[in-house]
């Protein structure tokens, strides 16, 4: 799995916020589209922070009018990324380190260009594993 690289299995359809995008909207996009997050980026498509649905939990329980407060208010910027050419290991052992399920994948040139979930690496992993112990081969 170290040759394995995160260019590899990240998700390249990418929705995308700005910091002022309300969290109704937010919200919204990630319910419509059925994802855990967006990745909140400028004009530039460079990285300003995530919303995850866990973000939520707080935004509910904090109660502030919806149609009010912006994405900027929630978002985590001190965002854990990685690039293309990461070994998905390192990128699963941060993961796991800090509890994450998204880690937006970014390049100097282009700013955010994918993403890499959990579900990403759960995918890939259930198709390379060999059968459990006692499943026939």
């Amino acid at each position: 799995m170290d040759d394995i690289f995160v260019a590899r299995l990240m998700s390249t359809t990418l929705h995308t916020v700005s910091p002022d995008t309300l969290v109704e909207q937010a919200g919204q996009e990630m319910l419509e589209n059925e994802i855990g997050s967006v990745v909140v980026v400028d004009d530039q498509n460079q990285l300003e922070g995530i919303l995850t649905s866990t973000d939520f939990i707080t935004i509910v329980a904090e109660s502030y009018p919806k149609a009010e407060t912006s994405v900027s208010r929630y978002m985590t910027t001190d965002v854990i990324t990685a690039s293309a050419q990461d070994s998905i290991r390192e990128v699963a052992d941060v993961m796991v380190e800090h509890g994450f399920h998204h880690v937006p994948v970014v390049n100097d040139d282009e700013g955010v260009i994918g993403i890499i979930t959990s579900s990403d690496l759960a995918a890939y992993l259930s198709n390379v594993e060999t059968p459990s112990p006692g499943e026939a081969a």
